[in-house]
């Protein structure tokens, strides 16, 4: 299982993300462009000092992830159609989460497999990033292992 951040655009959700999949084991795909300079400084800066500890790959763009996609490919999104508490993870599967400020784009969309969501009570817009990443990602390491 791998957890992919397309284009993200905030240091300290990045950072977040990385070190709790760090923490679990898990691998983490940037895909490019990122709103942020990727650097020793800048990570340590934002907190990011877990990439080391982690299995990180950096992607040039979209179709350089694409190109070696293997296993399914979730989306979570809040224009997903199926909640979360009704997918059946695979072991591996990857974990796709938009930019804090656009999400994906809709050629992204039609690419994953499954769009999924974190239901949520109604009025409320979205999670941040990292919290739905982390929820997310428990949820499906807790069917996977």
């Amino acid at each position: 299982m791998r957890v992919a951040l397309y284009e993200p655009d905030i240091a300290g959700n990045v950072g977040t993300i990385l070190r709790t999949a760090a923490c679990f084991g898990v691998g983490v795909d940037l895909i490019e462009p990122m709103g942020f300079p990727w650097s020793d400084r800048g990570l340590r800066r934002a907190g990011m000092d877990y990439a080391a500890a982690g299995e990180v790959t950096r992607h040039a763009d979209w179709g350089a992830f694409a190109a070696q996609l293997h296993g399914r490919l979730i989306l979570a999104t809040t224009r997903g159609a199926t909640d979360l508490w009704d997918v059946r993870f695979a072991a591996d599967d990857v974990l796709l989460f938009g930019s804090e400020s656009a999400g994906v784009p809709d050629a992204v969309h039609a690419r994953a497999d499954i769009a999924v969501r974190v239901p949520m009570r109604a009025g409320f817009r979205s999670l941040n990033v990292a919290v739905s990443a982390g929820i997310v990602l428990a949820e499906a390491l807790r069917q996977t292992r």
